[in-house]
């Protein structure tokens, strides 16, 4: 039944890729998404050889995008970034690279989305030739200004269309999209083109604008009904706990993995939701 189950690195931000990836074999976990900052910490080659050694299925890559920018040079530099960001999922052979797109950045809201467009358009064709697949990521409406203009699937999506679905799809991460009142039409118009699901709860209060995110159970999203309408939707890959929350990073990695596959289990693939 945790077959699906894929550990995203920054759940266990504490722990290197080798750590990480020893912790999933440890546990019986056989997919990993990884963020760019452990491949670099551990080298490219490194991490392709430690991912391949123990037989993990990378499920995803983060991140590429920060598309906006008012200044030339600096949006030339970020290009450039994101082709290695290209280069680097496609040498660990994982299902996608997830696009942060970029906040408004001091620009005007229309001018940033542009640029989100434009850029997504620069590298999807790149990414092509790598056999990299984008997804696109839409955030919840209060990181705008600074992570991501790009703030509801359809919005996602409506970016997303003007390319063939092998090469760009959306991410759906139930912290960004559960509020949103047209997300189960959106994820069936999705179809075909969700290229990652990933999971983690919604704090009540919300202790921090980015960390405030806690184990599946621990607030209100109802995770099996977005999960039935994401597999509606015909997606059937790896699902992955991604969870921002100091608490659990300085908490030992292998309790913390042993609490996401419980509550994986009890309410992810569970039928019924807690009282909160």
């Amino acid at each position: 039944m945790l077959d699906r189950l894929s550990l995203n690195q920054y759940t266990t931000r504490e722990w290197s890729l080798r750590d990480a990836v020893d912790g999933c074999a440890r546990a019986g976990i056989t997919s990993i998404g990884l963020w760019r900052d452990k491949i670099d910490d551990a080298g490219l080659d490194t991490a392709v050889a430690l991912v391949r050694d123990a037989g993990l299925h990378v499920s995803s890559v983060c991140r590429g995008g920060f598309f906006a920018t008012a200044d030339p040079e600096e949006r030339a530099g970020r290009r450039a970034d994101n082709r290695r960001a290209v280069d680097e999922t496609a040498a660990l052979r994982a299902d996608t690279l997830v696009l942060v797109c970029g906040g408004q950045a001091g620009l005007p809201l229309t001018t940033a989305r542009d640029m989100v467009s434009d850029g997504i358009a620069d590298l999807a064709g790149y990414a092509a030739t790598r056999g990299v697949r984008l997804a696109i990521e839409p955030m919840h409406p209060m990181y705008c200004a600074d992570r991501s203009v790009i703030v509801t699937l359809g919005q996602a999506l409506d970016v997303a269309e003007a390319f063939p679905p092998e090469q760009v799809g959306v991410m759906i991460d139930t912290f960004h999209i559960w509020w949103d009142p047209q997300v189960k039409a959106q994820i069936a118009r999705a179809s075909g083109r969700i290229a990652g699901f990933q999971v983690c709860d919604w704090l009540v209060p919300l202790p921090d604008v980015l960390l405030g995110r806690g184990l599946m159970g621990d607030g209100p999203i109802d995770f099996p009904d977005l999960l039935r309408a994401v597999d509606a939707a015909g997606y059937d890959g790896p699902i992955e706990v991604e969870i921002f929350n100091r608490a659990l990073w300085d908490t030992p990695g292998d309790e913390v993995v042993a609490a996401v596959k419980e509550r994986f289990a009890t309410h992810v693939l569970g039928r019924s939701r807690p009282s909160v």
